[in-house]
Formats: structure tokens, sequence, C-alpha cells
């Protein structure tokens, strides 16, 4: 463990920008040949397909409008989109021609809200998260709100299997199944459940809760069993050690935005420019993490307003998915 602290926090002279002209890459994956997916919003919405030297292709939705948050990978190439529009929700699957089709757009018969990531599994199944039932989402940008949920998706259909959770964002499961881990944005903590063998989710406790500036979207997990949390408002990476103890990785954070988003917080009027508006040195809303490269010790970073991402190299190297983020 000393040697993985060591090199910490890092510098931000430490970033590498990749690709251009990026619209909204809040989620990023690294795949096992190399390419960096990203979510993109131009024209219908798609993914931006990222290569080591920052080229980029896109693969754009042909006959539907779709906004992607979480994105996941399916086999043969078709990518599932958390569909994040401003009064509709659901998980979509976009195919390698552009054709999109409807993989869960309600639940208990009632239309999904705003659907904010989608994990797909060794299984093939889908855990989704939406954040909150309030419209507008702003709404649940507040201290004790507790209306998100999590949907499983397997054999047996579609279902809740956690609810009352903080704005509900990035999840992940642990490499041998039986931990499902969950960022609560705006309850800034990050909980961890059971997995049972039917999919359940059970005995559900925090295990960390988040201080000024940090507010948890962004998960992965390296090889030492450590949870890297990115943080937008502060531009900041934490990574929760196995035994609990939280450090700063990364941190660009303005003093004078996290007060007055702090100030916002409390006082229950936070609202989307909170997040639109970050300032920082290198980072523009720091949302997300993926290790990727041929050792898995290289970090990629997402951001809610940059036209970029960025990477570095990684002082632990990211544990080897079993899951259908990266393949």
């Amino acid at each position: 463990m000393a040697a993985t602290t060591a090199a910490m926090p890092l510098a931000l002279a430490a970033l590498r920008p990749l690709g251009r002209a990026l619209v909204r890459p809040e989620c990023v994956l690294a795949h096992s040949s190399g390419l960096i997916v990203v979510p993109d919003w131009s024209e219908r919405g798609g993914v931006a397909l990222l290569d080591e030297r920052g080229r980029v292709a896109r693969l754009l939705a042909r006959d539907a409008t779709i906004r992607p948050n979480g994105i996941a990978l399916e086999p043969g190439g078709a990518v599932l989109v958390a569909h994040l529009a401003a009064d509709e929700g659901g998980v979509y699957r976009l195919r390698p021609d552009g054709a999109v089709e409807p993989v869960l757009t309600e639940i208990d018969g009632v239309a999904l809200p705003p659907t904010n990531f989608v994990l797909r599994d060794e299984a093939g199944r889908l855990w989704v998260t939406v954040s909150t039932r309030l419209r507008p989402r702003h709404l649940g940008f507040r201290p004790g709100e507790g209306d998100g949920f999590v949907v499983l998706v397997d054999r047996r259909g579609a279902r809740i299997v956690a609810d009352g959770l903080g704005y509900t964002n990035e999840c992940l499961l642990s490499p041998d199944g039986r931990t499902f881990w969950v960022n609560e944005t705006f309850g800034r903590r990050l909980s961890a459940f059971d997995v049972g063998q039917d999919g359940a989710l059970t005995r559900r406790r925090v295990l960390s809760r988040f201080g000024p500036g940090t507010f948890p979207d962004g998960l992965a997990l390296d090889v030492e069993g450590g949870l890297w949390i990115t943080s937008p408002v502060s531009n900041r990476i934490v990574r929760l050690a196995p035994d609990g103890a939280a450090e700063t990785v990364l941190d660009d954070a303005d003093p004078a935005y996290i007060d007055a988003v702090e100030g916002a917080y409390l006082a229950g009027a936070m609202g989307r420019p909170h997040l639109d508006k970050v300032t920082g040195t290198v980072l523009k809303g720091l949302s997300s993490l993926a290790f990727g490269g041929p050792d898995l010790r290289t970090a990629y970073l997402g951001c809610l307003q940059g036209d970029h991402i960025h990477r570095f190299a990684a002082p632990v190297a990211g544990a080897r998915p079993r899951t259908g983020g990266t393949t």
C-alpha cells in the first residue's frame, strides 16, 4: 500500500489531453482494443470512439434522438445507453449501423424518469440507476432527498432492487459479484449492498461520507481493492482503501466556487448551473474514471463540460473488469 499512496496526490501536470471536439463526454470506458468510448451529444446523440492518438470516430443515432449519460458495451459492437433527456429516460441499444431500439423504458408500468447509468455484468444482466423521480431533476440536488433507485434486468424481467437512495449515480460490482457499490451523489456517500444469487440487494451500508465540495459521481476499482471516486464540482478524485481510509488522488478545485456551491447546496438552492459552470485549472466537471491500456495502468477521465478527455499514468493498476463496461 505504501507504494501506491506515496505518489499521491498527483500534480495536474501529469494529465494529458486526448481527443477533440467531443460533446459532453460524461462517462468514459476503456476497451481492450485500445479504443476509448465516451457519450457524445452531437446531432441525434451517440458515442465517440478515440484511439490512442486521440483520433475521433463517431457512432451516432440514425433514426431517433438519444441523450447518453452512462454507457455499457455489448458483444458485437452495440452500445447500451442510459437516456438522460430532460423529460424522459430509459435504456436503449445503439447498434453499429446507428439503429436505436428500446431495452427498458418502464418499470412496474411507469415510464422511467431520466436515467443515469447502465452497467452490464458478465452474466448479461443490466444494473440501471435512476437518480431521482423529481421533476425537474435539480430538485434532487438537496441534502436529505432520497428517491433514487436501482433496477435489475435479467431473465426474470425488470424490477427495482434498491430504493430510497440519495441521487443514484454510477454503480459497480465487485470481481466476485457478491458486492454492489453505488454512489449517492447528493447524499454525498458511497454505499454498498450484498448481492444475492437472484440479484437481490440486501444489507445496505455506507462505506464513506464525503465533505465539502465532494459529490461522488464516477466509480472505478483498482487491483488492491481501492475504490476511485470522481467529483464534478471539485474536479477531485478520492481513493477509498479497503480499510476505509480515504485520500485525495487529484484535485483541481476552485475554493471560491466550492464555497458558492456549498452555500447553495446546504440552503436547498443548488441547481443545474452549479454543475454546468464548474471552474478549474485543467478539468471541467470531472465525472468519470476508467482504467485502460495493456496493463490497466492508464487512467482516463471523463468531464461533463470538456471537449476532450484526459489521461494519466496511475500509481496502481485497475482491476481486471468482469462486466460489459470494459472488455
